[in-house]
């Protein structure tokens, strides 16, 4: 492979990166931002699109809200996945209850909802809370 598109976290920009430079701090070409810095990307309804349908690395999308206890319990361990799946993953996570329409868009019924994506379209699902990074981290290169 060439290079690879990966979208800035900040402000949404395709990059062209070639695969081997992706860990070695790889920043924007617009507006200079880290490309990864070992945490999820905040997803709103501006963002969404192009953070799964731009990037050439798969997407795991964590789909949460701020009053669901088991979503608390998850946020560290998937903060930590970040940290072991980067760069080979973008992870994200997105509101239901300031983004509710790309929820219903997804069908996801249950929060915490983890979706997997590439290429913009959905490769797995897994409901319910996982709290060992090991374990996110290992479903997700299972279903990639």
């Amino acid at each position: 492979m060439d290079a690879v598109h990966v979208v800035c976290p900040k402000c949404n920009a395709v990059n062209r990166v070639p695969p081997q430079r992706l860990a070695e701090g790889a920043k924007c070409g617009k507006c200079s931002a880290p490309l990864f810095d070992s945490h999820p990307v905040e997803l709103t309804t501006s963002s969404f699109q192009s953070q799964i349908t731009r990037n050439d690395l798969p997407v795991l999308v964590d789909f949460w809200a701020p009053w669901c206890g088991p979503c608390r319990m998850m946020t560290p361990a998937f903060e930590a996945a970040a940290a072991q799946l980067e760069p080979e993953f973008r992870l994200a996570k997105l509101n239901t209850e300031s983004e509710p329409a790309i929820g219903t868009q997804f069908n996801v019924r249950s929060i915490p909802t983890l979706i997997l994506f590439r290429g913009g379209s959905e490769i797995a699902r897994q409901p319910g809370a996982m709290t060992n990074p090991a374990q996110i981290a290992a479903w997700a290169r299972a279903h990639a």
